[in-house]
C-alpha cells in the first residue's frame, strides 16, 4: 500500500463513511469542568483535530454515571445537564467533515475515591484499590446508564459511539478472569463475563436509530485480561452485525504479545487474521509517522487510531497528505508549540505529570 491509502474512505454497516483512514484517538485531556459539562479548551482541542483532517474525531473517556470519573476535568455524559455542550462539540466536529463519535466511560474500581465522593465499584469487590462489586441490579443499571448515554449522545448530534471496554476500566474489569469473581450471570465464564457487552449493543441497537456507528474499544493484554479469552472475544465480535468497528488499544501495534504461548507474530498480527463479517478493525499503539500508519493498514488494520502523534500536530493527516515523508516534532516538545496545537493549561498539566519526557521542562 501507498500512502494514498491511508487517505480512502472507509464505509461502515451503520452510518456515514469516513472520509479517511485515520481516526483521533480518545485521549484524556482534563479540559472541561468538574460536573462534566463541555470545556471551551475541550472543544477547541477536538475541532482542531477535526480540522486537521481525521476522519474519525473521538472525545476522550465521557462518564456514563457520577461514579464512574476516571480524572479531574473529564466529560460527562451521564445527564442531560451536558446536552448543551455535547451538541456544540458534535456540530464542530462535523462541521469539519469527520466523524463525530463520542466514547462512552465507567472508571469503575479506577475510579478516585476523593474524586467522586463514594466508595469505587467494580465487577467484584477488590481489596486493593478498597472497590465493592456490583449487585445484580447495579450491573443492570450500568447497563441501562451506558444506553442511555448512547441516546443522550444521538441527540446531541454524534455520528455514533464507542464503549469503551478497554484499559482495566469497568467494561473491561468485567472481561477479566483475575478482577471479575462473580457468581451470577454475569461472570463465572467467557461468555458471561462478556455478557455485558452483550447487553449494551442490544440495548444501544434497540434505541438509537439504524444508522448509528457503534464501536467497542478492547485491551487484548494487561489489566488481568486473558490473551486467549480476548481473541476469541474479537473473533465473535468482528462477526458481530451489531457492531461497526473494533477498535484495538496496543500500546505497540507491532510488538510481540506479553503471553509466551502467543509469540512469534505481532500482537495486531493476532487479530488482523480474524474472519471479519462488515465489522471493521482499528488499531492503536505507537503509530506516529506516516510508514507507521501505512504499515498498520498493510498488517490487516481497517483505519489507523493515532494518540500522541495527533497531541504534537492537530493537523497531522493534512501534512501526510502533503508531504508523505512528513514526521512529527521529536520529543520533548515546548510548552508554546503545545498551546499552538490546542492544548490547554490544565491539558498541559496533564502531559507533564503523566507522560515524562513529553513535555519540555
Amino acid at each position: 500500500m501507498t500512502q494514498a491509502g491511508l487517505f480512502d474512505p472507509l464505509g461502515f454497516a451503520h452510518g456515514p463513511a469516513m472520509p479517511n483512514r485515520l481516526a483521533l484517538a480518545p485521549l484524556t485531556n482534563t479540559q472541561s469542568h468538574p460536573d462534566g459539562r463541555l470545556g471551551d479548551d475541550e472543544l477547541r482541542w477536538l475541532a482542531l483535530r477535526a480540522a486537521g483532517g481525521f476522519g474519525l474525531t473521538m472525545t476522550c473517556a465521557a462518564h456514563v454515571q457520577a461514579n464512574g470519573q476516571g480524572f479531574a476535568g473529564q466529560l460527562g455524559i451521564f445527564g442531560d445537564q451536558h446536552l448543551a455542550g455535547l451538541a456544540r462539540l458534535a456540530a464542530a466536529v462535523r462541521r469539519e467533515g469527520s466523524l463525530a463519535i463520542a466514547q462512552l466511560h465507567h472508571a469503575g474500581m479506577r475510579a478516585p475515591p476523593a474524586l467522586i465522593g463514594a466508595q469505587p465499584v467494580c465487577a467484584s469487590d477488590n481489596a486493593e484499590l478498597g472497590a465493592r462489586g456490583l449487585t445484580t441490579g447495579e450491573v443492570e443499571q450500568v447497563v441501562a446508564d451506558f444506553v442511555a448515554a448512547a441516546q443522550r449522545a444521538e441527540r446531541a448530534g454524534f455520528d455514533g459511539i464507542e464503549l469503551h471496554g478497554a484499559h482495566g476500566y469497568l467494561l473491561c474489569q468485567f472481561l477479566s478472569p483475575q478482577l471479575n469473581q462473580r457468581s451470577d450471570q454475569y461472570g463465572g465464564t467467557p461468555a458471561n463475563r462478556a455478557l455485558i457487552i452483550e447487553q449494551l449493543l442490544a440495548g444501544i441497537r434497540a434505541r438509537c436509530r439504524a444508522d448509528f456507528v457503534v464501536g467497542l474499544r478492547l485491551s487484548p493484554e494487561r489489566f488481568g485480561l486473558d490473551f486467549a479469552e480476548m481473541r476469541a472475544l474479537a473473533a465473535r465480535l468482528l462477526r458481530d452485525e451489531r457492531l461497526d468497528f473494533l477498535d484495538l488499544s496496543l500500546w505497540d501495534a507491532f510488538k510481540e504479545p506479553i503471553d509466551e504461548r502467543h509469540r512469534g507474530r505481532s500482537l495486531l498480527g493476532w487479530f488482523t487474521d480474524l474472519e471479519r463479517a462488515g465489522v471493521r478493525l482499528g488499531a492503536a499503539g505507537h503509530l506516529r509517522s506516516g510508514a507507521d500508519l501505512v504499515r498498520c493498514l498493510e498488517a490487516g488494520a481497517d483505519f489507523a487510531i493515532v494518540g500522541r502523534a495527533a497531541i504534537l500536530h492537530h493537523d497531522l493527516p493534512t501534512r501526510l497528505r502533503a508531504d508523505p515523508g512528513f514526521q512529527p516534532v521529536p520529543l520533548p516538545v515546548s510548552a508554546a508549540h503545545l498551546a499552538r496545537e490546542g492544548v490547554g493549561p490544565a491539558f498541559l498539566d496533564y502531559l507533564r505529570g503523566t507522560f515524562k519526557g513529553f513535555v519540555a521542562d
